[in-house]
C-alpha cells in the first residue's frame, strides 16, 4: 500500500526533531524515496515553517544555524534582486500560528522579499537565541511572538524587546502600556470582540444564562473580558466556570465539568463558549458520555476554529482573522523599512463567527434545511457566517478605510472581519 503523503511527512518531522540537521539525500534514503521527492516534501514542510532548508540540508527549525550555515543564509539571501529578507519567531509552528506564518509567508513573497522563520517551543530562552540567528542571517527586519508566560512580560522581560536592534513588529503579543516597548508595532488579534460576538449569538438563540470555560492561555483574558463585556450589556448573570490556572494551561478539568452539568441538569444553563477549540471537542465528547446532546439538549460554541469542523457534532467557532494577521504583520514592517518616522501603529483584526451544527440554530429553521442564526436571517447552511464581525469605531464614531483602519469617515457597516490602528499612517490594505 502506497504511503500518504502527510504520513510520509511526519516521519520526516520524527527524523529532523531526532538529528537538528540532516541531508536531503540522506533523508531520502532513511525514507525509501527519490531524493526529488524528499525534496518537494522538505520544501512543503518548510513554507510553513515545520523545517528549515538550507542549501541541501534540512534543520529543526528551534535548532541555531551553526556559523556555516549562518553565512550561507547571508549569502543566499534575495539581495540582488533588492527583497528584504525578514526574520520571523513563534513559538509553534502548527495550531493557531500555522495559518499566521502562511499568511507573512505569501504577503512576503508577493513583495519580493525573504521569510526566514525560527520556533521556540514556548522557551523564552530560545527567543534571544533566534534573534541573535535571524541578525547573522542577514534579517533586515523581525516579525516576533516572544514566548511570555500567559500573565504578559515582566518588566524585565518586555525591556529585552523594548528597543529591537531592527525594525520589529510584535505578532499576536502586547506589551502593557507604561512597560518598556509599549509603543513597538503590532499586530494581534481582537480575541475579546470574538467572545462578546459568541454570547450574543447564544442569547439570539434565546438563551439567557451563558457558561464560560476557558483555557489558561495568552488569549484567556481577552476571551474572559469579552464575555464579561456581552453578559453585562445583555443582563445575563456571570457564569464563569473556568478552572484555576493550576499548572501552565489549566485546561477545564472535572471538577469545572461537574458544575456545568449540575447547572444543565437543573436547566439553569443550556448554553456555553469554550476556549479552546480542543477544549469543547473534549467536552462535547463528555457530555455526550453524560447523556447529555448537544445542540438539542445544549448549545455549544467554541473560541479558535482549527478542530472545531472535525467534530462529530461541527462546533460553531468564533474564527480569528490567522491568516491576515500574518500579512498584516509583514505589511506593517514593509512600511516601516519604507517610512523609519512613521507613527507607530497596533493593528487588530476581528473574527468571524462560523455557525455550524452545535450552537443549534439551525433549529430556529423557518423551512427544511434553510438555517437562520435565532434572529431571523439565514446562515446558507453550515459553516456559514452568522453575523460576521464589523469595523470597528473609535469613541467618536469614526469608521474604518479598510477592513478595520480607523479613519475620519463616518461609520459605515460591513459584515466582514476587519481591523484598527492607532497609527497616524496605515500600512497597505491587504489582499482579500
Amino acid at each position: 500500500m502506497r504511503e500518504s503523503v502527510e504520513r510520509r511527512h511526519r516521519r520526516i518531522l520524527r527524523v529532523v526533531r531526532e538529528r537538528e540537521s540532516v541531508r536531503v539525500g540522506e533523508l531520502a534514503a532513511l525514507l525509501g524515496v527519490s531524493v526529488e521527492t524528499a525534496r518537494r516534501d522538505v520544501a512543503a514542510l518548510a513554507a510553513v515553517g515545520r523545517v528549515r532548508r538550507l542549501h541541501g540540508t534540512v534543520t529543526w527549525p528551534t535548532a541555531p544555524l551553526n556559523a556555516r550555515d549562518a553565512r550561507l543564509a547571508r549569502r543566499s539571501a534575495p539581495r540582488a534582486a533588492g527583497g528584504p529578507v525578514l526574520g520571523m519567531v513563534v513559538p509553534v509552528s502548527d495550531y493557531y500560528f500555522r495559518a499566521v506564518v502562511q499568511g507573512a509567508r505569501q504577503a512576503a513573497a508577493d513583495a519580493g522579499a525573504r521569510l526566514l522563520v525560527g520556533v521556540t517551543d514556548y522557551s523564552a530562552d530560545r527567543d534571544l537565541q533566534h534573534v541573535a540567528t535571524l541578525l547573522a542571517a542577514g534579517a533586515d527586519g523581525l516579525l516576533l511572538t516572544p514566548s511570555w508566560s500567559v500573565d504578559g512580560p515582566t518588566r524585565e522581560e518586555a525591556a529585552r524587546f523594548a528597543e529591537p536592534p531592527l525594525p520589529t513588529v510584535l505578532v499576536e503579543r502586547r506589551i502593557p502600556l507604561g512597560v518598556p516597548g509599549a509603543q513597538l508595532d503590532r499586530v494581534v488579534s481582537d480575541h475579546a470582540c470574538g467572545a462578546a460576538l459568541a454570547v450574543r449569538h447564544l442569547a439570539r438563540l434565546g438563551h439567557r444564562r451563558v457558561a464560560l470555560l476557558a483555557r489558561h492561555t495568552h488569549t484567556r483574558a481577552a476571551v474572559r473580558t469579552g464575555y464579561l463585556s456581552a453578559v453585562q450589556a445583555l443582563d445575563l448573570p456571570d457564569d464563569d466556570l473556568s478552572p484555576p490556572p493550576n499548572g501552565p494551561w489549566g485546561h477545564p478539568d472535572d471538577s469545572a465539568r461537574e458544575r456545568l452539568l449540575a447547572l444543565i441538569g437543573t436547566g439553569e444553563v443550556r448554553a456555553a463558549l469554550v476556549h479552546t477549540d480542543i477544549d469543547a471537542l473534549n467536552l462535547l465528547q463528555w457530555l455526550t458520555a453524560h447523556g447529555v446532546r448537544v445542540p438539542d439538549d445544549f448549545a455549544l460554541v467554541c473560541h479558535n476554529d482549527e478542530t472545531a469542523a472535525l467534530a462529530d457534532v461541527p462546533l460553531t467557532s468564533v474564527s480569528p482573522a490567522t491568516f491576515a494577521v500574518g500579512e498584516a504583520a509583514v505589511r506593517l514592517l514593509l512600511r516601516r523599512f519604507e517610512d523609519p518616522d512613521a507613527a507607530h501603529s497596533a493593528v487588530e483584526w476581528l473574527p468571524r463567527l462560523v455557525v455550524r451544527d452545535s450552537c443549534g440554530a439551525g433549529r430556529k429553521a423557518d423551512g427544511p434545511g434553510r438555517k437562520t442564526d435565532g434572529s431571523g436571517r439565514r446562515t446558507g447552511g453550515p459553516g456559514r457566517e452568522a453575523d460576521g464581525s464589523g469595523r470597528k469605531t473609535d469613541a467618536s464614531g469614526r469608521e474604518t478605510d479598510g477592513p478595520g483602519r480607523k479613519t475620519d469617515r463616518p461609520a459605515r457597516e460591513t459584515d466582514g472581519p476587519a481591523r484598527k490602528t492607532d497609527g497616524a499612517k496605515s500600512p497597505p490594505r491587504p489582499a482579500s
